[in-house]
């Protein structure tokens, strides 16, 4: 016998007299993330459970039967989302709990168990997909015309849904901070004409790794951005770092891309490679990846440039590390870690929306920066430089700063930079803003 804990988008679970299993797992919680391509569903769990699931149809619906689990006492519920209409639950023999999810349209379920970790105990986690046999629609390239086509800025807020990032003591979460960033990065592309900002995200909902980087593809995206705030066991720990894909992880994702069948027929800048000679699909495999890596790094640098006038970095040099969305092969892809979101004083200036807005504005001053001399000649910046926005590089004033050390490394003469600022004597203060003179 069912017994509804959902009925029209109940918000609580009440179930009465199911004993609790010797040893068992009990739920203590659901929760229900979606996006714009899957829903998930989670179980938060007592202890790990073996489950089984499998899909009925007439009307569509997913069961998921788990072993010696009960659910004793009342849990909240969020408001239903995605693809889950309803859910239900009924106690079966052998100290059973079934749980089915009510479909809005037929789904393609994965399930799979995960461990705690400093958010959350045991889980077990239900994505929902949807299914379909359509092939997956690419954004064609723009029409060929003496305007030029946009530049495609790929901007990726990390984690997101059931994966929260790092917390800073006040409560603040990762997930939270680098959307607001992402949006209004994405916001000050709006007035670039020539540029397009695609988010991977514009919501709280989780996206694998892979299918970010798929989604920058689909995008025939330029550049990728992906926005962090990093965390460290000493709360003094401070800075923004930027990091590009290291060669060994470079050598690890190449190898694997031509070893997997799957992925045999791996496509750079629309050109199949699955007719190719395995050789020879190694080396181009490699060539495009050594492009994009260099690529990379010359924008990392650009965006260290640009943070640097709004926040201290923990490194001055572009840092390489094997992140996984770092890994495409074709598109040149650079990570940023904004701040330390476990230092008190950091973490309470990412949660200040004036401050998110600076750092934005920095970030889309550094990506114009490598636009300027790395925009693709069939993009509509290429063929009209002048139609650039241009944002002023300032420079702010820290411990250990000189003039003539400021000129070296923005490679200008020190003449120009007294000029531009007006500065009578080379003596210069902490905290002071100086602009940069362009060239």
């Amino acid at each position: 016998m069912f017994v509804r804990i959902w009925p029209q988008f109940a918000t609580l679970i009440a179930l009465a007299g199911l004993a609790v299993a010797a040893h068992g797992a009990e739920i203590e919680g659901v929760r229900v993330w979606s996006g714009p391509e899957a829903t998930r569903v989670v179980l938060d769990l007592s202890a790990p459970a073996q489950h089984r699931l499998f899909s009925l149809s007439g009307p569509d619906r997913i069961v998921i039967d788990l072993a010696g689990t009960s659910l004793p006492r009342p849990v909240a519920l969020p408001e239903p989302k995605g693809f889950v209409s309803d859910v239900r639950t009924g106690k079966r023999p052998g100290g059973e709990l079934r749980v089915v999810l009510d479909l809005k349209q037929t789904v393609r379920p994965k399930s799979f168990l995960l461990p705690p970790n400093e958010q959350y105990g045991h889980r077990l986690v239900i994505d929902l997909e949807p299914r379909t046999s359509e092939p997956v629609v690419t954004r064609a390239s723009s029409q060929p015309d003496s305007r030029g086509r946009d530049l495609v800025v790929v901007i990726d807020a990390g984690h997101g849904g059931e994966d929260p990032g790092a917390s800073g003591r006040s409560g603040l979460r990762e997930k939270d901070v680098v959307l607001g960033i992402a949006r209004r990065l994405a916001a000050e592309f709006d007035r670039q004409p020539g540029v397009r900002a695609v988010l991977t995200r514009d919501g709280d909902y989780f996206i694998e790794l892979d299918r970010r980087r798929e989604i920058a593809r689909e995008a025939q995206g330029d550049l990728f951005v992906s926005i962090h705030a990093d965390a460290y066991r000493n709360s003094s720990a401070t800075g923004a770092t930027v990091y590009v894909l290291s060669e060994k992880g470079a050598s690890d994702e190449v190898a694997r891309r031509a070893a997997a069948r799957e992925n045999a027929s791996d496509l750079i800048g629309g050109v199949s490679l699955a007719d190719k000679d395995p050789i020879l699909r190694q080396v181009l495999l490699d060539l495009s990846q050594n492009a994009a890596m260099s690529a990379s790094t010359i924008a990392g640098e650009r965006l260290i440039d640009r943070l640097g006038t709004v926040t201290a970095m923990r490194k001055r040099q572009v840092q390489r590390a094997q992140f996984v969305v770092l890994k495409s092969p074709d598109i040149p892809s650079v990570l940023v870690e904004t701040a330390y979101i476990s230092n008190p004083r950091q973490e309470a200036a990412l949660s200040d929306s004036n401050y998110q807005g600076q750092l934005a504005r920095a970030l889309f001053a550094g990506i114009l920066d490598y636009f300027q001399t790395h925009a693709p000649p069939d993009t509509y910046l290429a063929r009209n430089p002048t139609q650039r926005v241009t944002v002023p590089v300032q420079h702010v004033i820290g411990r250990g700063d000189t003039l003539s050390g400021i000129a070296e490394r923005y490679r200008i003469s020190l003449p120009a930079l007294k000029r531009t600022n007006s500065l009578k004597s080379d003596v210069i203060r902490v905290g002071q803003v100086l602009t940069i003179p362009q060239g």
